[in-house]
């Protein structure tokens, strides 16, 4: 199926969105981590301790973050979790050679590694990973159908994955907070913390249009997955979603 969001890039009309998502985030990565936080209030450190407490009774060995941007959920995982293995994989090299260095520099380097990876056509075998994260990326996705098929394919039967994505708030006021907040603030903040206009632009387009709620779970259940789950958090700012293989 196609969804709106996979049409959005974040440059011209022309060429491939997952190049353009690439070079876009090539672009942010310097200023990603500290926009990223300001943007949020810092409040996504809370959703993210969340999404990693939901895993913590199954214990996972082996685990893959997609979408892994600077690796701060990657980070967070292996101190909350400590898995055997933490991989993670994303499209853009500047914004993992940001998180090589985090990792280095918190000692982890022995358990997160970086791989580069298209997230529609990962290269790990069937049944590799015990647990999947993605973090603020599935709306990047340029195929998100063949993306959450290819995650549960080199999932582990019984595995699980956790996805954390931005979502538009339904209920006033938020709603109409959020509105001007996505419309105005983010791109102003965006382009002068990151000197690139249109990431901030394209960011806030596709929060608008991504699939949420249970017409996400419907998606995530259609891509192989069983027991899918949703909540918000923030006022329907963010929302986790849970399934298991």
């Amino acid at each position: 199926m196609n969804y709106p969001q996979e049409k959005i890039k974040p440059y011209a009309t022309d060429g491939k969105k997952s190049e353009q998502v690439e070079q876009m985030f090539d672009n942010i990565a310097p200023a990603y981590d500290m926009l990223n936080h300001t943007l949020s209030l810092g409040i996504d450190k809370s959703w993210r301790r969340k999404a990693i407490n939901w895993l913590r009774p199954f214990r996972p060995q082996r685990i893959m973050d997609v979408a892994t941007g600077t690796g701060d959920f990657a980070i967070l995982s292996c101190r909350m979790l400590q898995p055997k293995q933490l991989i993670g994989t994303d499209i853009s090299e500047g914004m993992m050679n940001v998180g090589r260095e985090k990792v280095k520099k918190e000692g982890l380097a022995e358990k997160i590694s970086f791989a580069r990876e298209d997230c529609t056509s990962l290269s790990f075998a069937d049944n590799s990973f015990d647990a999947i994260t993605v973090a603020f990326g599935i709306r990047n996705f340029e195929d998100l159908d063949k993306g959450l098929s290819e995650m549960c394919r080199v999932l582990t039967p019984g595995g699980h994955l956790v996805i954390l994505e931005l979502t538009t708030p339904d209920r006033f006021p938020m709603k109409q907070l959020f509105a001007i907040y996505s419309k105005i603030v983010i791109p102003v903040l965006g382009k002068l913390f990151s000197k690139d206009n249109s990431a901030y632009h394209y960011l806030p387009q596709t929060i608008k249009v991504f699939p949420q709620g249970e017409i996400m779970t419907g998606i995530i259940s259609r891509a192989g997955f069983s027991q899918v789950q949703f909540r918000r958090l923030t006022f329907g700012i963010c929302t986790l979603y849970t399934a298991t293989k």
